[in-house]
């Protein structure tokens, strides 16, 4: 398994599996905040549902979206799924990360194995992020992982997705997520090789001033840039 290692950086600490690549990061005078750009574009569900009874998140990270979900969804089920149990202990040690109890559960299990094993329909919120110490690309993501994935999921269920590559990369994963869901949308690139994407259960109908509108009442209640996101949606519309 890769090893954990921690650095330091103007009042940020990131989370690395023994290279140089971020695997996550936490300010430390704001630990329960989203500090990088692609994890508060994970959170560009809430576009689309307000009160979600069961969030889940595949690969721990630094615990950002764990810890959010936590702080922000008291009547929401958190589960968080990592393989590397040293990353669970450094989240627990040095991200905030919270000790388990009724609503939060953190598994140390293979994410597809847990996938598989998970009732039908029992999710409504999937965040996936997924990578090993290279992350030249998602450690999960065959066709069969994404179908497992819109298997959980119920009728309304949305999934968001970090994609880390190369444009081969991000083609292979969107045409598997456009297989297994019923509409799959992304925003622009936010940093080298990196979208997030959002993918459907059931293509919702999109009015773009409501969407403005949500996206006003994300930023008020959760600091969010979420017009940010709407203008991204737009532009994928649009073939921009």
């Amino acid at each position: 398994m890769d090893p954990v290692t921690i650095s330091e950086h103007d009042g940020v600490r990131y989370l690395h599996l023994g290279t140089e690549w971020v695997q996550g990061a936490m300010r430390l005078s704001q630990p329960n905040e989203l500090e990088l750009l692609y994890i508060q574009q994970m959170m560009m569900w809430q576009l689309f549902m307000d009160q979600p009874t069961h969030i889940m998140q595949l690969g721990l990270g630094a615990a950002s979206l764990t810890k959010f979900c936590y702080q922000n969804y008291p009547d929401s089920k958190i589960t968080a799924v990592e393989i590397n149990l040293d990353v669970i202990r450094a989240c627990r040690a040095l991200f905030a990360l919270p000790d388990d109890d009724q609503r939060l559960h953190v598994i140390h299990r293979c994410a597809l194995a847990h996938l598989q094993s998970a009732p039908m329909q029992s999710v409504e919120v999937l965040q996936v992020d997924l990578y090993g110490a290279e992350a030249h690309a998602p450690a999960l993501g065959s066709q069969d992982f994404y179908n497992e994935c819109a298997r959980v999921l119920t009728d309304e269920g949305l999934l968001t997705i970090n994609i880390l590559g190369n444009a081969h990369v991000h083609a292979r994963h969107l045409n598997y997520l456009q297989q297994a869901f019923g509409a799959v949308a992304w925003l622009p690139e936010s940093h080298d090789g990196n979208i997030v994407a959002i993918a459907f259960k059931t293509p919702p109908v999109v009015d773009f001033e409501a969407l403005y509108d949500r996206a006003t009442q994300i930023t008020m209640a959760y600091g969010l840039p979420a017009a940010d996101w709407v203008e991204g949606l737009e532009q994928w519309m649009q073939g921009d």
